[in-house]
């Protein structure tokens, strides 16, 4: 900000009627300390609305001047700063005199609570012919006894010096004398800022004098220390290396923030990888000693930026980062764990598998809100390690595979698909890890966990002594075969059971159930049961059953068709590397045996739902094959390769997908020969001082990135009346994060003065009004410039609208009032793409309950074309992979994500298809947690199917 405007004190007024000079004379002369107390008040709000009330400069100085009452003081200082205090030649009003002299008594008074007053109020005073006769006061107030005097007397000295340097030219050594002296340490402080912004080279020199003393001196004191270096080290004075090591005591100050401020400072003025790890050790010590999570989330931010600049100079303090998991806040796990992860080399992996393993032994005994997500975390972590370095994926596969009977389906799935991949890339690993795959198969309870340990037995057993193994678990975890005959049995035996306890038999019960028929509508059906039989059929399906076979019984038949894949490659596997046909026939039958059993119990009243078609036609399949085993070739090569190398496959465009995003995101940019070269020395000084571009402020807010100039501002111009009305307004919408700000402009087209001109917004939707824009005059063809602040507290389309209003001078009809045109807030400005997993979409989508159906409507008949249509226009991610959409198809179904500043995830699925006649027909599901976002976006790609048209 510009030092040299002025900021005035505004008091709100909510009293409509405005009185008199001549009411607000009599109220001064007669009334008491509480009466005039609200007279000046009224004044100081009308003096700022317009009404300068220039007949009242002097009985304000002959009725509340002499008061003694410290509130009246207060007032009148308020008053001082925006009274008109030049005549109409511009020069002096002759009753400031009196002014400057009260002024001149108060800087002397002995009360030091009105001295500093009085000194703080001279700092809002420009004009240097009032300044000129108190600097001897202020001055000698320097000197006082009492620190709060001599604290405001440096920022008055400071003021003065800054807007009439003629008035105190000694400044800078009468500071530099007064630090010598000075012993309380927030004066000291100010003394050295305000030398440090007047004269660098003194501050400097001070600073130098004083250089065994930076270590103990306080924390305000430091941090002006560290804003000087910051400052001194652009300029080449040959002192970088005492700065240097200033700022590496500061390392080990005891406040946060200096250390803080010591380690980003330090890392501008040296690249040397000592003080880069010196540096680094500050923040991390800083991570984990801060309480607060939103301070440790900066400052892991903060180290991660320093970790990428200096590659593998970090590294070795992985350890220290970690120690930041202790920290019960999950988001704070994460991005330190993912820092973590980026440290890791061959050299420490193995320390941060251990550390690792032990943080996820420790999810099992200990207890906290966000386990289980913590648990899943630390897999995935372990996981990316494993994969990275080999030397660690035997040593962690088998304990990770004691997590695959985990109750949480998300952490045993994390498991099974790391096992998958390990196995799939260490060829060397694979005995070991089916064979401990084959012996955790009774402990699994989750389907999806079961279909990944089946296929990786079916693909990667190759013994036969493995393949005979891995048949009888199987065996044990589906229980007795045939399983209709052993259900079947059970029944009978109940049955039995209960004929030999004679009761009296009920009457069979209608029971009414509806069911969805094939193509989504719903019928009703009903079943004539008795109560007894179906209490009989109940215990049956609640008595306890293997694993594999209870996931059957209960409905899973996709699990049923993985299963009868799995016996399938086994069984071929197990003829190509054995030639005794007879035990070859016997694993045969026998898989025959368990297929048939499945098919028949799922066409059985034992199950929860009845078998579908897709699995009882793909197990029928597998059954075909066997039977033909001899010549069935290309089978066998469908079976035993084909799968196995879809899998290898997409391992390969994983990883090449991983390297091409490390490339794009280590790829430095390339500096053309003709590119200009800036020297900062050269650079021109900006109208608002030296710019500091050392400033974490700028870095944090990303103000760095928004080019905010003259162009971008005209293209954002809302006009909110017309041409021909007697106020012209329009206004720039800016958003900054959570605000929008309104800059206004207001032009009267009249030759009429308007008075007590008031813009008064209001808005539609999730927005409020901050601040309410006072009132002002504006003389004919005049302009005033204004500005409100709406916040935001969701994503959703809000509306701004409102009115102006303002009274003709000498008119004594009622107030004129021009109504504004709407701003329209676009939610889009809040929304930014966001990529999540497969996994992570699946579980969020269903979690979702808010949902906003949109139907496609559009010109474009290109499905590729009304899809990239779709992100431009919504501003969201595609996760969808590219080779899933590439190709001529009539159909396409693509994943969206995106996120709200507000931290509001929506996501969408588009399903389209190209009908015969060309157009583009189908519907896009937005799903999120709140309603505002799913109803914003699907409005807005309405608006955007319309403009096509």
């Amino acid at each position: 900000m510009n030092p040299s405007s002025t900021c005035y004190t505004i008091v709100h007024d909510d009293l409509i009627d405005a009185p008199s000079s001549q009411d607000l004379r009599n109220a001064l002369q007669k009334g008491s300390d509480e009466v005039k107390l609200e007279t000046m008040r009224r004044i100081i709000v009308s003096t700022l609305n317009g009404q300068g009330h220039p007949s009242l400069l002097m009985p304000i100085i002959q009725y509340v001047m002499p008061s003694r009452n410290k509130q009246l003081k207060k007032m009148l200082h308020f008053y001082w700063e925006i009274c008109p205090k030049l005549d109409d030649n511009g020069k002096l009003k002759q009753e400031m005199i009196l002014v400057v002299n009260a002024i001149r008594n108060d800087l002397q008074h002995p009360n030091e609570y009105i001295r500093g007053a009085t000194l703080r109020f001279l700092q809002k005073i420009r004009e240097s012919e009032l300044l000129e006769p108190l600097v001897p006061t202020v001055r000698s107030c320097l000197e006082h006894r009492h620190s709060f005097v001599r604290k405001n007397a440096v920022f008055a000295t400071y003021t003065i010096y800054q807007d009439h340097e003629h008035l105190i030219p000694d400044a800078p050594e009468l500071l530099d004398t007064f630090l010598a002296a000075e012993s309380d340490s927030s004066c000291k402080r100010n003394a050295f800022v305000t030398l440090c912004n007047i004269s660098q080279p003194t501050a400097v020199r001070y600073l130098l004098n004083n250089f065994d003393q930076i270590s103990g001196m306080d924390e305000g004191m430091q941090m002006a220390v560290i804003e000087l270096v910051r400052k001194e080290a652009k300029t080449e004075g040959g002192h970088r290396a005492k700065w240097i090591r200033c700022i590496f005591e500061l390392l080990n100050a005891d406040s946060h923030a200096v250390k803080y401020e010591a380690a980003t400072s330090l890392t501008t003025l040296t690249q040397n990888p000592a003080a880069v790890k010196a540096a680094a050790a500050a923040l991390a010590e800083l991570i984990v000693k801060e309480a607060d999570n939103n301070v440790k989330l900066i400052v892991l931010d903060r180290f991660d930026n320093l970790r990428a600049k200096h590659e593998h100079v970090l590294d070795p303090m992985v350890m220290d980062i970690l120690k930041v998991l202790s920290s019960p806040d999950m988001e704070v796990k994460r991005k330190a764990l993912g820092i973590a992860l980026e440290m890791v080399t061959s050299r420490n992996v193995e320390d941060v598998v251990l550390f690792l393993k032990k943080q996820l032994q420790g999810t099992l005994d200990q207890e906290f809100d966000k386990n289980l997500e913590y648990r899943q975390l630390l897999i995935q972590s372990i996981h990316s390690c494993a994969i990275k370095f080999s030397e660690v994926a035997s040593n962690v596969v088998h304990v990770l595979m004691d997590f695959l009977g985990d109750s949480n389906n998300p952490s045993a799935v994390d498991v099974i698909s790391f096992v998958r991949e390990v196995v799939e890339r260490f060829p060397d690993l694979r005995p070991a890890i089916t064979e401990k795959l084959v012996s955790t198969f009774s402990d699994i309870k989750s389907g999806k966990v079961f279909r990944g340990a089946m296929w990786i037995v079916g693909e990667y057993a190759t013994g036969p002594a493995d393949i005979k193994r891995a048949i009888q678990e199987i065996r044990k975890v589906l229980g007795e075969i045939p399983i209709l005959a052993s259900e079947q049995r059970l029944l009978d035996e109940a049955e039995a059971a209960d004929e030999n306890a004679p009761e009296k038999e009920e009457a069979p019960k209608a029971v009414t159930t509806t069911r969805v028929l094939a193509d989504g509508t719903y019928a009703t059906e009903t079943v004539y049961t008795s109560t007894a039989q179906a209490a009989r059929l109940e215990q049956v399906r609640a008595a306890t059953k293997p694993p594999l076979r209870a996931l059957i019984l209960g409905g899973d038949f996709f699990t049923a068709s993985v299963l009868a894949a799995t016996l399938t490659k086994l069984v071929l596997r197990f003829s190509e590397a054995q030639s005794d046909s007879q035990s070859i026939n016997t694993l045969r039958a026998e898989a025959i045996l368990i297929m048939t059993s499945i098919i028949r119990v799922g066409q059985s009243k034992f199950v929860a739902v009845p078998i579908d078609e897709d699995s009882q036609e793909r197990i029928m399949n597998c059954i075909e094959t066997l039977a033909e085993l001899q010549s069935s070739k290309i089978l066998q090569d469908v079976f035993l390769h084909d799968t196995k190398a879809a899998y290898a496959k997409m391992v390969a465009t994983e990883e090449k997908k991983a390297l091409e995003k490390k490339e794009r995101e280590s790829k430095t940019a390339t500096v053309q020969a003709d590119d200009l070269i800036s020297f900062r020395q050269l650079s021109k000084k900006s109208t608002l001082g030296d710019v500091d571009d050392f400033d974490d402020l700028v870095a944090a807010t990303g103000a760095a990135e928004v080019q905010d100039d003259f162009v971008s501002k005209l293209s954002r111009i809302s006009q909110l009346t017309g041409f021909s009305d007697p106020v012209y307004a329009e206004t720039v919408v800016t958003l900054s994060q959570y605000d929008i700000i309104l800059d206004v402009l207001l032009v009267n087209t009249t030759n009429e003065t308007m008075q007590n001109l008031t813009v008064d917004f209001a808005t539609l939707g999730d927005l409020k009004l901050v601040e309410r824009p006072a009132a002002v005059t504006l003389a004919p063809h005049g302009f005033h410039s204004l500005t409100a602040t709406v916040k935001v507290s969701s994503t959703e389309t809000g509306v701004i609208f409102g009115a102006i209003t303002y009274q003709k001078q000498g008119a004594s009809d009622s107030d004129v009032t021009i109504v504004m045109s709407d701003i329209h807030v676009d939610i889009m400005s809040f929304i930014k793409p966001n990529y999540v997993n497969e996994a992570q979409f699946r579980s969020m989508w269903t979690e979702f309950e808010w949902e906003n159906k949109v139907a496609v409507q559009t010109s474009i008949s290109d499905l590729r074309a009304y899809l990239d249509h779709l992100l431009k226009s919504t501003h969201m991610a595609l996760l969808t992979p590219e080779a899933a959409l590439s190709g001529d198809c009539d159909f396409l179904s693509a994943n969206l994500a995106a996120k709200s500043l507000f931290g509001e995830d929506a996501l969408a699925n588009a399903s389209i298809e190209r009908t015969e006649d060309g157009s583009i027909t189908g519907h896009v599901r937005i799903r999120s947690k709140t309603q505002g976002i799913a109803l914003s976006l699907g409005d807005k790609i309405t608006l955007s199917q319309k403009a096509l048209k």
